[in-house]
């Protein structure tokens, strides 16, 4: 898979939309992504004051606004188009949309999107677009639906809203690891983002303070083919940082198989270190060194 998004991406830390004090520290810290939240973080009743927080927050900013977004409200309620309107006069980089229900959830928000850009004279398509793709039970059939649509960047899954969704009492089993179904819907979830050639984000780890086990479980995600993972708190910020960023001994061996390919353009097979190497083998090789790049 060739990954589309051109900015790092591997920390994408959420701040609650009503804590002007949070966003301030997620904004100044190490995360390549900043979301803005406006959804699960925001009771109601405190939404149109978060909807102004972040607006100012943004409009302080100097652009572009490529690392700060903003996770809008769920397209099958009330308050996303509040959301939109509040927002995108202050350009932000991009926008998560919570409980996506298939591709045509993107596609209207795609159509909101170019309305608001040309009324504010943003860039058409300027603005990217973030789905979590199974927080219902429905969207579960749909993860492999999303190729092809427009301004999609990454997916990523969740496991707390699914387990609202059918529920369950727990998304965990008895060893304390996601329970089947949730390891289901990160497995569709990766699936997915390699059709539809975007990158996928593991979803947060809820235990902010165990960050060996954040270390384990994000080093674990990138060897299966996540490119970033969600975070809930700057704590986990720079251990997700690390174990998304290739390390000096894999640059080094990528280097020598895409040397290695280059010095025998015609051999389709090439053995290396008592191993026969093939194209899967070149194409992962230059996809790492391209993630590389982007630190």
């Amino acid at each position: 898979m060739t990954d589309s998004f051109d900015i790092p991406a591997r920390s994408w830390l959420f701040a609650p939309g009503d804590s002007q004090r949070k966003m301030e520290k997620a904004v100044g810290g190490a995360a390549d992504i900043v979301i803005l939240d406006l959804e699960d973080a925001v009771a109601p009743d405190a939404k149109p004051a978060a909807r102004a927080m972040v607006a100012d927050l943004l409009a302080s900013r100097p652009e572009p606004h490529d690392r700060l977004w903003v996770r809008v409200n769920p397209l099958d309620g009330d308050w996303t188009l509040a959301d939109l309107a509040a927002i995108m006069l202050a350009r932000p980089g991009g926008i998560m949309l919570p409980k996506a229900r298939g591709r045509a959830d993107v596609e209207r928000l795609d159509h909101y999107l170019s309305a608001l850009e040309a009324a504010h004279g943003i860039a058409p398509g300027s603005t990217r677009v973030a789905a979590l793709v199974t927080e219902t039970a429905g969207s579960m059939f749909h993860t492999g639906d999303y190729a092809g649509c427009a301004r999609l960047v990454a997916m990523s899954w969740g496991a707390e809203d699914l387990a609202d969704s059918i529920g369950a009492a727990s998304n965990l089993d008895p060893q304390g690891g996601y329970g089947f179904t949730y390891r289901l819907a990160r497995s569709l979830c990766l699936l997915g983002a390699a059709h539809a050639n975007v990158i996928a984000l593991e979803t947060i780890q809820g235990d902010f303070r165990d960050l060996d086990a954040l270390k384990a479980r994000a080093e674990l995600v990138r060897r299966e083919g996540f490119r970033g993972m969600l975070a809930i708190h700057p704590a986990q910020v720079d251990i997700i940082n690390q174990a998304f960023t290739p390390g000096e001994a894999e640059i080094a061996e990528a280097r020598a198989i895409v040397d290695l390919f280059a010095a025998n353009p015609g051999a389709g097979t090439i053995g290396h270190q008592g191993a026969m190497l093939d194209r899967p083998h070149l194409a992962r090789a230059q996809a790492l060194l391209r993630q590389a790049e982007q630190r």
